[in-house]
């Protein structure tokens, strides 16, 4: 019986989000929260991976109180049980502080049922960065596995798994000891709808909430703020693209006009790179 745990987040729709054009900052509140579209795929792997060897799937959050929907929609997708840690003191988290906390927050869970696997999506998509998955294994000295967009198989006797990771190419097959940590790609599965017994489960599903003061042996002064060396100095919206020029006339008018446009660019560019025409 596999224990498995997928870290997850809610994030902003960035599909709808705006940029506010005083600060350049986002405008968190002009998006509803969603569930991270990779850490999706991480629960609905989770939840394969249980009906192929059994056992239980949980999930983890930092993040405000409202997180909790978060949780709930991995309870939709299949998940056995939700826990979020949630207090001041996480405010301001970079990649490494995160990291850190859910680390916490994952030995406290041991405690209580041993982890063999844990999942997370690639990125988020409020972050890009990649970076909380193996933070999360180094600090619990684990083999992570990133770009993962196959679990060939998961043994929890033999305490190994074979896993396919994505190359620009084609892919590799990486054996790993267990406990192991996987960063899933969105192809790795399709996230189906929910069923109506998920869903009534959810709505009615109240996950274990913690603060700091539940955490075991933790330090304050890497949580947070203070524990983010990350400084985000300045954020701006990337200008809009110019409309492009129409070329008009007969066809060999058009196509002499594009070659000047290219060789003066080529110029150009020559110029301010030190060389010469060619």
């Amino acid at each position: 019986m596999l224990h498995i745990v997928a870290c997850i987040k809610q994030v902003p729709d960035t599909k709808i989000i705006k940029m506010n054009p005083k600060t350049n900052t986002m405008d968190r509140s002009s998006a509803p929260a969603i569930l991270n579209p990779y850490d999706a795929h991480a629960v609905e792997e989770a939840v394969r991976l249980r009906a192929r060897y059994g056992g239980v799937v949980s999930v983890l959050t930092m993040g405000p109180p409202p997180a909790v929907k978060a949780i709930r929609k991995c309870i939709e997708i299949g998940a056995d049980e939700g826990y979020m840690i949630t207090d001041r003191a996480f405010a301001g988290a970079d990649t490494l502080a995160t990291s850190y906390a859910l680390t916490k927050a994952l030995e406290k869970i041991a405690q209580t049922r041993p982890i063999d696997l844990i999942i997370c999506g690639k990125m988020t998509i409020d972050g890009d960065t990649g970076q909380v998955g193996p933070g999360i294994a180094r600090r619990l000295d684990m083999p992570p596995l990133t770009s993962v967009n196959k679990v060939v198989e998961v043994d929890a006797e033999q305490r190994h798994a074979i896993v396919h990771r994505k190359l620009e190419d084609g892919y590799e097959v990486v054996r790993s000891t267990l406990p192991c940590l996987l960063s899933v790609e969105k192809e790795i599965n399709e996230v189906p709808y929910s069923s109506l017994p998920n869903m009534l489960r959810a709505a009615r599903y109240q996950p274990h909430i913690w603060a700091v003061a539940d955490l075991p042996d933790i330090d304050k002064t890497q949580l947070g703020l203070k524990g983010s060396p990350t400084i985000v100095s300045s954020v701006w919206a990337p200008p809009k693209p110019q409309g492009g020029t129409m070329l008009e006339g007969a066809q060999e008018e058009q196509v002499a006009r594009l070659l000047d446009i290219l060789m003066a660019r080529q110029e150009l560019f020559a110029a301010a790179s030190g060389g010469g025409a060619s």
